[in-house]
């Protein structure tokens, strides 16, 4: 990684790269074998990091480090270190598998439940009958098995693995088994199978182009997200403004 496309914020890496300019680089982390680990970052992970320091290492030591959130984009702006767009966790995802069908790449899928992981892949062998995947499997698996579940993947030998756990567990998972993995290229994907699937809704396009996501999901379960996207929201306002006065 360039050191001139990693800045700092709010105690975490990020790298200053354009959707495309990500591609490019996952590309080549696949064309050089890795392993290497994505993490994308928003406003919930910054709280995380901020009050877990082997969260934010695993984070910081990352070989990419994305701004999925729109409140990111806004605070390193406003921080005075501009990221050029949002590389949303979804859209990365969606795009690497249509790479994938066009490159031979092998996808492995892991999490969800085994209802939703296998409508996944059912889609996409649908959408692209030239990708090749791996594997998959579903998320509920307890600790003890997540060994065994690590040698499974490893062999069948994916070139990308797709990770739907929430976070932190997906950045400790892939992390704890990276060198078990041996995998050129993996990321968290969060809900993504969800929505894939069909269990769950994107927001609509407006209010992805707004930032407003968060507010989307946050109206379809306001009880179970107010402290995830109200109090969370508010708290990482308040380390923005407080970065904003130290630097000042």
């Amino acid at each position: 990684m360039e050191q001139q496309t990693r800045v700092s914020l709010l105690g975490s890496n990020l790298d200053s790269l354009s959707f495309q300019e990500t591609i490019s680089k996952i590309e080549a982390m696949i064309e050089q074998g890795g392993p290497a680990q994505h993490v994308s970052i928003n406003a919930g992970k910054i709280n995380l990091m901020r009050n877990d320091p082997s969260l934010r290492s695993i984070v910081n030591r990352a070989a990419l480090i994305t701004a999925d959130g729109q409140s990111i984009v806004w605070a390193a702006k406003y921080l005075g270190c501009p990221v050029p767009e949002r590389v949303t966790g979804i859209d990365l995802f969606r795009e690497l598998v249509k790479l994938a069908a066009e490159k031979g790449w092998r996808p492995y899928y892991l999490g969800a439940t085994a209802e939703v992981v296998e409508a996944v892949v059912k889609h996409d062998q649908q959408l692209y009958p030239d990708l090749n995947i791996a594997g998959f499997h579903h998320g509920y698996f307890s600790e003890d098995e997540s060994l065994y579940v690590a040698k499974e993947i490893a062999q069948t030998q994916p070139d990308l693995l797709f990770v739907a756990f929430s976070s932190p567990q997906k950045e400790i998972w892939l992390d704890t088994f990276s060198e078990v993995l041996q995998v050129p290229f993996a990321m968290g994907v969060g809900g993504s199978f969800d929505i894939v699937a069909g269990k769950t809704k994107r927001a609509p396009l407006w209010m992805q182009r707004a930032g407003l996501e968060w507010f989307y999901r946050f109206a379809q379960e306001p009880v179970r997200m107010f402290d995830r996207y109200i109090i969370g929201n508010l708290r990482f306002l308040q380390y923005v403004w407080g970065e904003k006065r130290r630097n000042a």
